[in-house]
């Protein structure tokens, strides 16, 4: 079997091509570190040669107005166009938990790749993931007003990006779902509390202020939000886990 990662060399692509490897399959990276661009195409078409699955993990540079809606139409028509083209078999998506109710730019953006994915004629599969839990540190930093940090007080079931690489290689290498397969982690927090976990594992002393205007990546959130549904795959990683882990988390 042979499977092109599209954003081969971001946070979850890394992992997703370390574990799609690990089953044993022959894996094609794809990057502009590897001479491919999923905006201009340039390389598209020669990476998909005799390809079977293409697994789409790619991220838009940035969250800011408009910049995700141009990123994931374009990648998108143009990974469709590759694969069509190519004759792939399986198309793999990732997406995020709430995609379908979170009105903000960058989930509307989500959105529209879904819809253009389930649109196409290559057999698709959709792997929603809650958030991951270094989006939690990455919303600290945004949400932060002088010395206190406005988060929502929402329930939410984050997971670490390993597993969810390991979900979307496992969907990778099955039949298509034609459908979605929600991923989560194994416990259910308040997202003001996982942000007051953060603060106090980095020794940072902001304070954290629950706030239910607070917006979550531009997004307003009611309580259910981030939650997945009850059939959700669950993955094995807690957040205090990952908080004791002796790395240093960034923005990439």
């Amino acid at each position: 079997m042979r499977v092109v990662v599209a954003g081969a060399t971001g946070r979850i692509g890394s992992r997703t091509v370390a574990r799609l490897r690990d089953h044993g399959v022959e894996v094609v990276p794809v990057s502009r570190r590897h001479g491919v661009d999923v905006i201009t195409g340039d390389g598209l078409d020669e990476a998909l040669r005799g390809a079977e699955v293409l697994v789409d993990v790619t991220d838009a540079p940035a969250r800011t107005e408009g910049a995700g809606l141009q990123f994931f139409r374009t990648a998108t028509t143009n990974l469709l166009t590759a694969a069509v083209a190519a004759g792939v078999e399986h198309h793999v998506v990732l997406s995020a938990v709430g995609a379908n109710w979170l009105w903000s730019d960058y989930f509307r953006a989500k959105l529209i790749q879904e819809d253009m994915v389930r649109n196409s004629p290559v057999p698709h599969s959709l792997v929603r993931a809650t958030p991951f839990f270094e989006s939690i540190e990455i919303m600290v930093e945004k949400n932060t007003f002088y010395d206190r940090v406005h988060v929502p007080p929402v329930l939410v079931r984050p997971v670490s990006t390993e597993d969810v690489a390991v979900a979307v290689a496992h969907v990778a290498v099955g039949l298509p779902l034609f459908g979605i397969l929600e991923v989560a982690g194994p416990e259910v927090r308040h997202l003001d509390d996982l942000a007051g976990e953060v603060l106090t594992a980095r020794g940072d002393q902001r304070v954290v202020v629950p706030d239910a205007q607070a917006r979550y990546f531009g997004a307003e959130l009611r309580e259910r939000t981030l939650l997945p549904g009850e059939n959700a795959r669950l993955g094995h990683m807690s957040f205090t886990e990952w908080l004791a882990q002796p790395v240093v988390h960034t923005h990439g």
